[in-house]
């Protein structure tokens, strides 16, 4: 085990080259274009090709059609996917435009190209609604184009997920119904559920059909219609958090929608859990690195929301890592320690939602009533 100091400074780079193939389903000009450039700018970067073996790689640029997007099933969680498809007019909404073919590819990141007036102009599309774009003017320098894409994309690819589990069925018998920590998660719940956020950030009910909203639900552990995550400590060590993929609002079971997390293993990057020995437990929610570390650092914290909305006048993360992922801990982390109240802390998470820490649970809903707004600012 290791405490929160030691991971946040610790190095998630490895030692083996990152690699990258190309998956040429559709390919027009600008796409082939696009894919050749991008290309060139990661292998001189310090990106090693993989050619043909799309699997075994840690990017792979799925070049695909619009109309008819082709997926990329990865089968491995260090695979980091991105569609590329090409545009042939401009949309009146670049999310309902893009957004589905994201989906459709089953890529964390889409890039939507249209060129027009001899200009290209890049079009990024995240799982939470995240929309930015990368502009070559009419002229201008293609290598700081490809560069900037580069910059956009690198950090995402060389994050690690901390995201497995280690469950121990060690609970005390007289935690298998909780506590009155516990009972403060479970009623908290029902509060951010009642906050109805999930359709702002996450528009998959408008913009997808059922099927593939079902896909998407399971991909992405989403249940019911409510989705952020909440934790309260319990005592030095160890702290209560909502469960991955369950309705917050509808909160019960020791080990299944509640869990006691107890610390990180470091050699097996997986958050460790202590669970009742008559249940079969469900992971504990992908944010739980970010919380562990909270914690670890600030003993006067006692509860932490997040939640997919945002808040005026608060620092944010300046890149938008992946949920789950040590990179987007640390960065969070980091902000949390520079505020003037660690312990009452807003901090943003780009293209993505807000992290609050509080003293308790009801004091952070207290504190928070009437401020959140449903949008989200993207860049």
């Amino acid at each position: 085990m290791v405490s929160a100091p030691s991971l946040a400074n610790g190095s998630s780079a490895s030692a083996a080259p990152v690699t990258f193939s190309t998956i040429d389903h559709s390919v027009g000009d600008l796409q082939r274009w696009f894919r050749d450039g991008l290309a060139a700018e990661l292998q001189r970067r310090g990106f090693e090709l993989a050619a043909g073996r799309p699997d075994e790689s840690n990017l792979v640029l799925n070049v695909t059609d619009y109309q008819n997007p082709q997926s990329f099933r990865r089968k491995s969680q260090g695979t980091f996917g991105i569609a590329i498809v090409e545009l042939a007019e401009r949309p009146d909404d670049f999310v309902r435009a893009c957004y589905p073919v994201l989906v459709r590819s089953l890529s964390q990141v889409g890039i939507c190209l249209l060129a027009e007036d001899g200009a290209v102009e890049a079009h990024f599309m995240t799982m939470e609604q995240g929309h930015y774009v990368v502009t070559l003017p009419a002229g201008g320098d293609e290598a700081a184009f490809f560069a900037e894409i580069h910059n956009r994309i690198e950090p995402l690819v060389k994050s690690r997920y901390v995201i497995q589990n280690i469950f121990n069925p060690d609970l005390p018998e007289e935690l298998w119904d909780g506590d009155e920590v516990s009972n403060q998660l479970i009623e908290a719940g029902r509060k951010l559920d009642a906050l109805n956020l999930l359709p702002a950030p996450w528009p998959i009910d408008d913009l997808l059909d059922e099927r593939e909203r079902r896909h998407i639900k399971r991909l992405f552990q989403i249940g019911g219609l409510s989705y952020g995550n909440l934790s309260a400590r319990r005592d030095a060590g160890t702290f209560w958090m909502s469960a991955s993929g369950v309705n917050k609002g509808k909160l019960k079971d020791i080990g299944r929608d509640v869990l006691l997390v107890t610390g990180f293993d470091e050699d097996e990057y997986a958050m460790v859990l202590s669970v009742p020995a008559n249940v079969e437990p469900r992971r504990v929610s992908v944010d739980a690195i970010e919380h562990f570390m909270i914690y670890q650092e600030h003993p006067e914290v006692g509860a932490i929301i997040h939640v997919h909305a945002w808040m005026d006048g608060i620092k944010s993360t300046h890149i938008n890592y992946p949920c789950g992922t040590r990179e987007l801990a640390v960065a969070v982390a980091e902000l949390v320690r520079e505020e003037p109240d660690p312990s009452r802390a807003v901090i943003g998470l780009k293209n993505h939602g807000v992290t609050i820490t509080g003293h308790s649970l009801p004091e952070i809903f207290d504190r928070i009533d009437g401020k959140l707004v449903n949008s989200v600012p993207m860049s």
